[in-house]
C-alpha cells in the first residue's frame, strides 16, 4: 500500500519544508516536491496543513491490568492516536505491579492484541527485586521505572543501598517520579489535624511541596552523578527543581535529563478553585512562578521531554474527599493541541514542540526509527490543522473514564490524520477498527 501525503508543510528537525511524502507499507519511502499522484494508491491534499513525526509520549499510565474501570489499554490508545500520540511508554504500577518479567511480559501480549499505538512497558524497580530488574532487556523494554514517593501503586522504594545498587548495576535508563515521602507525610499530618479527611485541595501544593520535590530530585541526581547512572527525572514540578539540569551538552550525551508534563505548563494552584480534584496530581501543580520557570527551562533546553502523564480514574473517585481522592487525569487525546494552543499564544514555536515531544524522546530513549520524519523511518505521522477551532465536551472524549480536566476549552488547531506505521488510523473525527500498533524496539 502507497500512500502520498502531497502539499504538507512539514515540521522537522527544526525546520519547516513544504513537500509531497510517500508512504510505502510501514516506511517513509520519499520526501520530495511534486511526486506523482499516479505512484500511490492514495492520495490526501494536505494544503494548509502542517505534517508532524507521531508524538512520543515516555509517561503514560493505562490502567491495563488490574485497574480497567478507569481505562484500558485499547481505550486510552484509542485515544491516544486521535491526539497525534503514536507512541508510548507505559509505566509499571497496575495491578500487580509489572515488578517481575513474567509480569512485565503478560502487558506486552495484552498491547499486542489491543493497542492502536506503539507500546513500550518499563520494568517496575522495588527494594527487594534488583535479580529481576537486571534480567530487563534493553532492546525491547524502555527503561526501569522507580518511584521516590509514593503515589498510585504501591511501589516505593525508600531504601538508600537499594537505590544505589539499582543506580550502579542498571545501565539502561532509570526513569523516576521524585517527591520526598517523608516531608509529604509531615505536611500531611498538619493540614489533617487542621481539616480532618476532608483537607481543601487548593492545599495539594502545600502537601506535595516544592520541598519535597526538590529534596528528592537533588538526591536522585547527586546518586546519579556518584554512579553514573542514566537518570530521566519525569513530571518537574517546580522551577527550583530545573536549576538541578544542563543545557550546554547535546541530548545525545545527557546522562542525566528532565520531563515536563502538559498539565505543570497549563495550570497552577489558582485553578483549583475553579476544578478541584480533577486537577489533582502528584506531583501538584504548583504556582505561576513555578510554571514560568518551567517554561524558561523548556525553552533553553534544561528541560527534554514534554510528556502528558496520562493517569485517568473514574468521575465517582475523583469526587471523593482529598485523602481518599486519587491523584491523575487523563491527557494524551489533548496533549499535542493544548501545546498547539501555546503555540497560537507564541509561548513555543511548531518546531520547538516537535523537538520536545517527537524528537527528543525518541533519542532519550534510543528508539529505533521513529521520532523523526525521515526516508527509511517507520510511517509514524500527524496531520494538523492550525485554524480548525473545536471544543473539548463530553460527546467528544474518547477517555474510558469520559472526562477532562480541559473540558470547556476551546482549541484552535485539530488533528486531522494520523498514521501509526504507514496506517491510517484516524481521520476526520474517527479513529479506525484496525489496530497497527508495534513493540518498540531501542538502538542499545
Amino acid at each position: 500500500m502507497k500512500i502520498l501525503i502531497k502539499n504538507a508543510r512539514i515540521v522537522n528537525e527544526n525546520q519547516i519544508l513544504e513537500s509531497d511524502l510517500l508512504i510505502e507499507n510501514d516506511l517513509i519511502l520519499t520526501i520530495d516536491k511534486d511526486i506523482p499522484e499516479e505512484k500511490a494508491d492514495k492520495v490526501i491534499d494536505a494544503r494548509g496543513k502542517y505534517l508532524l513525526p507521531g508524538v512520543i509520549d515516555d509517561q503514560v499510565h493505562f490502567r491495563e491490568p488490574g485497574l480497567t474501570p478507569k481505562g484500558d489499554i485499547e481505550s486510552e490508545s484509542r485515544a491516544a492516536v486521535a491526539g497525534g500520540i503514536t507512541s508510548y511508554i507505559e509505566q509499571p504500577n497496575t495491578v500487580p505491579n509489572a515488578v517481575t518479567q513474567e509480569l512485565l511480559e503478560d502487558k506486552y501480549r495484552i498491547a499486542a492484541e489491543k493497542s492502536f499505538a506503539n507500546y513500550s512497558f518499563s520494568m517496575g524497580g522495588t527494594n527487594d527485586n534488583l535479580d529481576e530488574v537486571l534480567k530487563t532487556n534493553p532492546r525491547n523494554v524502555a527503561a526501569v521505572k522507580l518511584f521516590l514517593g509514593s503515589s498510585t501503586g504501591n511501589m516505593l522504594v525508600d531504601d538508600p543501598a537499594t537505590l544505589e545498587e539499582i543506580f550502579t548495576k542498571v545501565k539502561m535508563p532509570i526513569c523516576v517520579h521524585c517527591e520526598d515521602e517523608k516531608t509529604i507525610r509531615e505536611n500531611t499530618e498538619r493540614y489533617k489535624e487542621q481539616y480532618g479527611e476532608d483537607i481543601p485541595v487548593k492545599y495539594h501544593h502545600l502537601i506535595r511541596s516544592e520541598e519535597a520535590c526538590y529534596l528528592s530530585s537533588s538526591k536522585a541526581v547527586e546518586l546519579a552523578k556518584k554512579t553514573g547512572a542514566r537518570l530521566h527525572i519525569y513530571h518537574l514540578s517546580t522551577a527550583k527543581e530545573t536549576e538541578l539540569f544542563r543545557n550546554d551538552i547535546p541530548l545525545k550525551d545527557k546522562k542525566i535529563t528532565a520531563e515536563v508534563c502538559v498539565h505543570h505548563l497549563w495550570f497552577t494552584n489558582a485553578d483549583y478553585d475553579t476544578k478541584g480534584t480533577l486537577i489533582k496530581w502528584n506531583p501538584a501543580v504548583k504556582t505561576h512562578a513555578d510554571k514560568e520557570g518551567l517554561w524558561k527551562a523548556l525553552q533553553d533546553g534544561r528541560i527534554d521531554v514534554i510528556a502528558t502523564d496520562h493517569a485517568p480514574h473514574t468521575l465517582e473517585e475523583k469526587d471523593e474527599v482529598y485523602s481518599k481522592c486519587p491523584s491523575g487525569a487523563p491527557l494524551v487525546q489533548h496533549a499535542l493541541v493544548a501545546m498547539l494552543e501555546m503555540h497560537a499564544k507564541r509561548r513555543i514555536t511548531l518546531e520547538k514542540i516537535v523537538e520536545k515531544m517527537c524528537h527528543n524522546p525518541a533519542i532519550l530513549f534510543q528508539i529505533e526509527k521513529r521520532g523523526f520524519v525521515r526516508e527509511g523511518y517507520k510511517a509514524d505521522l500527524v496531520l494538523v490543522d492550525l485554524d480548525s477551532k473545536w471544543t473539548v465536551s463530553k460527546e467528544n472524549i474518547l477517555y474510558k473514564c469520559g472526562w477532562s480536566p480541559l473540558e470547556g476549552t476551546e482549541f484552535s488547531a485539530k488533528v486531522t490524520h494520523t498514521f501509526v506505521n504507514g496506517f491510517l488510523a484516524y481521520e476526520n473525527g474517527k479513529v479506525a477498527k484496525e489496530k497497527h500498533g508495534e513493540r518498540l524496539l531501542f538502538d542499545r
